[in-house]
């Protein structure tokens, strides 16, 4: 049966749904986890560490973020490989152009697909910078993610990186919590209107918290 439905287009979307969803909660998570910058070092460090000891004793130092971890990797590959098998077989369906031009889409529909690729990217980059501080410049110190932090946006092009990857995730959401919505079964012709109001929230709301903390490290705010 999973195979008959990962088979089908409408369970590839349902994985993309559901996948996309959990990705989502992270996103909300970390960001708010990510403004705690703003109390000091000593607030965010603290947290840093707290992460690791989440769900102590029952489980062991780092297990639960570990776990958190096998989770969104999970939920990034089965994202990714749906959304590329998708958009394969619909290159397959119609391999010549239409004769009549489709209704022009909205931005964020028509960037979707490279946005989701600049999103992967981001998240290599990210991890390489501030987790295990392969790429990480001013001198990566263990233990210290605020410090860390401070020196990624004290460059030019942590700043700009940071920032364009933000906004095309900001697209991302924005069209992917509606498609989601749609493809679970939510919407309607009477909730779709709310339904586009939460996406736009959302994606406002993730893209001004994320983008606060470079801005704030540039202007001094945090340093």
């Amino acid at each position: 049966m999973a195979r008959t439905v990962w088979d089908s287009s409408v369970g590839k979307k349902a994985v993309m749904a559901v996948s996309g969803i959990i990705m989502l909660l992270y996103l909300v998570v970390h960001m708010i986890g990510n403004l705690k910058i703003f109390f000091g070092p000593g607030e965010f460090n603290h947290y840093a560490h707290w992460l690791r000891t989440l769900g102590e004793p029952f489980m062991h130092y780092e297990w639960t973020l570990w776990l958190i971890r096998v989770v969104l990797v999970a939920a990034v590959v089965a994202h990714a490989v749906s959304a590329y098998q998708l958009s394969r077989r619909d290159l397959r369906a119609r391999p010549s152009k239409y004769v009549h031009k489709k209704a022009r889409a909205s931005y964020a529909t028509r960037t979707m697909r490279w946005g989701g690729v600049i999103l992967g990217l981001f998240i290599v980059w990210h991890l390489l910078d501030l987790t295990t501080g392969t790429v990480h410049t001013g001198g990566f110190q263990e233990g210290h993610p605020y410090q860390n932090v401070v020196d990624t946006f004290s460059t030019w092009y942590g700043n700009v990186v940071y920032i364009l990857a933000v906004l095309a995730l900001g697209l991302h959401v924005r069209h992917g919590f509606f498609s989601a919505a749609q493809t679970l079964g939510a919407g309607s012709r009477t909730r779709n209107r709310a339904l586009r109001a939460v996406a736009d929230v959302l994606a406002l709301l993730l893209t001004a918290g994320f983008v606060a903390v470079p801005v704030g490290v540039m202007t001094g705010v945090v340093s």
